[in-house]
Parts: C-alpha cells; structure tokens; sequence
C-alpha cells in the first residue's frame, strides 16, 4: 500500500523496496488498486494477503492475462 503509487515503483526499480522484493529482485508492476481511502486499502491489502497463491494470480491474470509490466502507466514523480 503506497499513497504515491510512482514514487514507490521508482523504489522498487532501483532496488529500494521493501526486504522481501530486494530479496527477490521484483520490479514488475502486474497489478494495482486504487481505492477511495486508506482504510479501504490496508482492508483489501490485509484481504488479499490471506488469499492463496492460485487466487492471487487470476485476480491478475482477470485484469493483466499477459502479466505485462504496468509501471509505464503511472506517472512517476
């Protein structure tokens, strides 16, 4: 969750992320969000954190099938 969606792509592409995607060198925008509120995003974020693996991937695939990196579309500031 991030209320600078840009700005934390750009982390994430220099590296700059969180532990677990330094760890695994992930850089690729395949999904987002954008909700009206931040309680509404750490819910839905808390949600989907509980989903399994297989559901995670056709929420993406429903929205990306082609699991194509979507960072070109937010402006980075």
């Amino acid at each position: 969750m991030t209320n600078n969606l840009g700005r934390r792509i750009e982390q994430h592409k220099k590296g700059l992320g969180s532990k677990f995607t330094t760890k695994y060198n992930l850089n690729v925008l395949v999904y987002y969000e954008e909700l009206s509120s931040m309680y509404s995003a750490i819910v839905r974020e808390k949600q989907i954190k509980n989903w399994h693996r297989d559901w995670k991937l056709n929420l993406i695939k429903s929205i990306n099938p082609e699991m194509l990196d979507l960072s070109g579309e937010i402006p980075w500031q």
